[in-house]
Order: C-alpha cells, then sequence, then structure tokens
C-alpha cells in the first residue's frame, strides 16, 4: 500500500540487513519497501536509470547530492515504467528547470507507486555499502516506520538478490519490430532479457530491422524471423539462474549466427562458453567507468549497471565448445572482465552498455562492429 507525499514531510527511514539506519523524509510513494540496496555514481541520467529494467527489485542509492533538478519529461524513459524498488536521494530538487520538464521527479516516483527516502546522509550509505557490501534493504514511511527490530525483521525476511530469476519478469511477452531507420540493411533477433528501448534505436540507427523477442523465445522462434544477427540484452538478476537463455545462445553459436550481447548477454556468453559467474561485491553501477579495450588498448569510459561478473582467465586464450574465446574488455578500477570474444565463430559481448543513455558515447562503435559481423558474413 502506498501514497503520495506531495511535499509533505513525512518521516521516513532506511533499515539495512545489517541492523544500519538511515532517517529522512519520504520522497515519492509513502508505504515501505525492499530490495537489494546499490548505489550509482552517475551524476546525470537518472531518468534512464529509474526506467532501466536491470535495476528491477533493487533499491538505488545517487552519490550525487542534487537529484531531480530537470524534472521528468516523456521522451527519456528507457522502458514504460520505473522499474527501480526504492530510490534514495540526499537533496531533492525543490523546482525543476528544464524546457522538456512536464512534472516533478517526486511526483513521477509517487504516481508510479515507487517508495523513496530523502535527506539521507548518500554519502555516508555509500561507504557503508562499499565496505560491506551490496544487501537487502528496506525504506519505511507513514503508518510502515514502526519500531527498528520489527522493520529489521522484515528487511532479514525479503529475497536475495543471488539465486534470483528476474528476466522473464521485466521482458516484453509479445514480440515487436523496430523498423530500420532509413534504408533496411539487416535483420536482428533481439532477446528481450531487460532490453532498454535506446538499445534497438542505435540498431535501427545502422540501417537495422530489429525484432524483440520475449526472454522465453524458442530456437525456432528466433531463427523463424530469418536473421542476419541475434543480439541479447542486459536484464536483472542472477546469471547462474538464466539456463534457458544459455540454451537458446549455445542453439545460436551452433549455427554461426552473428551474435552480440551486452551486459546480461555477456554474462549469458560466458556460461555458453563454459565459463562461470559471481557476484560482485557490490558492482558496477553509474556512467563513469573505465574499460580499456584490449584489441585496441584505447581506454572508454562507459556506462555499466551489474552486479554480477563472469569468472574467465584474463591472460590467455580459452579452448571452448565453439572454439577459442579470449577477454576482450577489462575494467581498469578492479580488473573485472568487461567483455568476451570468440575468435573462431562470430559473436562478442560487453559487460557495460554501449547505448549509453545518457551518455557516455565512447562504446557506441560496438554496434558497428556488430554490423561488420553481420557483413562479413553475408559476404
Amino acid at each position: 500500500m502506498t501514497t503520495s507525499t506531495r511535499g509533505a514531510q513525512v518521516p521516513a527511514v532506511l533499515v539495512l540487513e545489517d541492523g544500519r539506519s538511515f532517517r529522512g523524509r519520504a520522497y515519492g510513494a509513502v508505504g515501505e519497501t525492499f530490495g537489494e540496496a546499490v548505489f550509482s555514481t552517475g551524476m546525470t541520467g537518472y531518468q534512464e536509470t529509474l526506467t532501466d529494467p536491470s535495476y528491477h527489485r533493487q533499491v538505488v542509492v545517487m552519490t550525487a547530492p542534487h537529484v531531480g533538478n530537470t524534472g521528468v519529461n516523456d521522451e527519456d524513459p528507457e522502458s514504460q515504467q520505473i522499474w527501480v524498488s526504492g530510490y534514495v536521494v540526499r537533496d531533492p530538487a525543490r523546482t525543476p528547470s528544464n524546457w522538456r520538464s512536464r512534472r516533478t521527479l517526486d511526483e513521477e516516483l509517487a504516481n508510479q507507486g515507487v517508495v523513496g527516502i530523502s535527506g539521507v546522509d548518500t554519502r555516508a550509505l555509500t561507504r557503508h555499502l562499499r565496505e560491506r557490501g551490496a544487501m537487502r534493504v528496506g525504506i519505511f514511511s507513514g503508518d510502515a516506520v514502526t519500531d527498528e527490530a520489527a522493520m529489521l525483521a522484515r528487511v532479514q525476511e525479503a529475497p536475495e538478490m543471488k539465486g534470483a530469476d528476474l528476466s522473464a519478469e521485466v521482458a516484453t511477452k509479445e514480440a515487436y519490430v523496430v523498423p530500420a531507420i532509413g534504408t533496411k540493411k539487416f535483420t536482428v533477433a533481439a532477446v528481450d532479457l531487460g532490453i532498454k528501448g535506446m538499445t534497438p534505436h542505435r540498431m535501427a540507427e545502422r540501417g537495422i530491422e530489429v525484432h524483440v523477442l520475449p526472454a522465453t523465445a524458442t530456437l525456432e522462434e528466433v531463427y523463424a524471423v530469418a536473421p542476419d544477427g541475434v543480439f541479447f540484452s542486459n536484464g536483472p538478476g542472477d546469471p547462474s539462474t538464466a539456463d534457458h537463455p544459455v540454451a537458446l545462445m549455445r542453439g545460436v553459436l551452433e549455427r554461426k549466427t552473428p551474435l552480440f550481447g551486452i551486459c546480461f548477454g555477456n554474462q549469458i556468453l560466458g556460461r555458453a562458453l563454459g565459463f562461470g559467474t559471481y557476484k560482485l561485491k557490490y558492482g558496477h553501477r553509474g556512467i563513469n567507468q573505465p574499460v580499456q579495450d584490449r584489441s585496441t588498448g584505447k581506454v572508454e569510459v562507459t556506462a555499466h549497471n551489474h552486479g554480477f561478473a563472469v569468472d574467465a582467465p584474463l591472460d590467455q586464450v580459452s579452448d571452448t565448445a565453439y572454439g577459442r574465446a579470449e577477454v576482450s574488455h577489462v575494467c581498469l578500477n578492479d580488473q573485472v572482465v568487461e567483455g568476451l570474444q570468440l575468435l573462431d565463430r562470430p559473436a562478442f559481448s560487453v559487460q557495460y552498455h554501449p547505448e549509453a543513455a545518457a551518455g557516455p558515447h565512447d562504446a557506441a562503435y560496438l554496434f558497428d562492429r556488430f554490423v561488420s559481423l553481420m557483413e562479413g558474413q553475408r559476404a
């Protein structure tokens, strides 16, 4: 049960599963919510963050102190709804200022029933999560605020992100088509595991007609659209549970169709090749993560949203059931695998977001690389 604050000074409490709590004011809807506490270091693009399906069942802590300055518009959402389960900010904007703004962020959160909290020392909260790791959290406001022992018990009853199978919950239920912009050059089957709206748009800009398919699509349904390439999207949850997407990707690899995966799709490729996956202590989330493309030595500033990673050897070529594979990209902060590529088949993936709304755009070339694979296969 949630209601709107709409400017009211309603008390709120954030309770972490290890017992630490933070008090503030309700922001957005009033009520209670639960999820995994994670922090995002982006200073812009909060609307894209909120509507990214990869944030399903996560409570996002914004490290930027001022949030909501540009309000909410109708052009920038990455999906049809807000997917975060809760939102934590320090100093919300009192009055948005942008020519495209249609309503305040507080109003949008309330309209969609998203429980948030403001007035929190997000720097202290972020340091706690960096030291202790991402963990379950609850936000309570209004009548949901009770004694801390009772609230903590509610948090500790909530499901963990490890072992969560969530992609089918956020993916489209019906296939749809995003037409090519200009002359159509290729057809791509995009498996929706939590796809963002900008991703098929970036492909459409390159003359690709994109058939977006549900996460439950079969190999026969993928090839029914006669694809020149197959794409596996980002998405939420633990990749160790994604047995159907892994089996589907192996079918694509066996047919040697050009393949491109991002984020969750990178983890699916890792599993399809026989590598393991693991949960990061606090993950990568934000739009300022340095990644090196090992094939060129170039360093890119990239957008990330992942709490799991592929466990693959960094400094050797691995033999797999589909030929040789290597790590193509690596995070310069912590040496986490940020990309994979096959050397004997036309397949590659990256752990970050090359569509990157609202930026940066250093990695947009990866869509051109996908086009080159399809051109090479056609030739």
